[in-house]
């Protein structure tokens, strides 16, 4: 797994949707997308940096930035927090962490002295030649879009 730095191209990906529906990074050709990674639905930190890119979706589609999501939850998980929660993005399933790998954003965690395996919390800005724009490795969960917004000067 390569190191992605900004300027990269972004790896192309595939994936299974909240609805079952395949969803490519190829679909977004001509688009900004913000993607961002998170470890599971319906917990604390992962819902407050959902409804917050929620809360701004329409001011992010006015600034020219799509939203999708991607964590190993399962299409029927996504669905379940999406209605929940009234996201009005897509949510990628990746069980077998082939996106989150190839992103990066699968990696060694540490929580009270050990060592696991997890989801490493990222987001990464994809401009609309598919470079990669931006990487937060540092997310304000409750504050993202701010903190996109600063970053990108918009």
């Amino acid at each position: 797994m390569a190191i992605l730095i900004e300027g990269d191209k972004a790896p192309n990906f595939s994936g299974i949707d909240q609805n079952g529906e395949s969803l490519s990074l190829d679909m977004y050709k001509g688009k900004k997308v913000i993607l961002y990674f998170y470890p599971k639905d319906n917990t604390p930190g992962c819902t407050d940096e959902a409804c917050n890119l929620r809360d701004n979706y329409q001011d992010l589609l006015k600034k020219g930035l799509d939203v999708i999501g991607v964590s190993p939850d399962s299409a029927a998980s996504h669905k379940k927090f999406i209605e929940k929660f009234d996201l009005p993005f897509r949510l990628i399933s990746d069980p077998e962490k082939v996106i989150l790998k190839n992103y990066n954003a699968w990696g060694e965690k540490k929580m009270y002295g050990k060592s696991y395996d997890g989801v490493l919390r990222k987001t990464y800005i994809i401009s609309e030649n598919q470079t990669i724009e931006k990487i937060f490795e540092k997310v304000k969960t409750k504050d993202h879009t701010n903190q996109i917004y600063q970053e990108l000067k918009i």
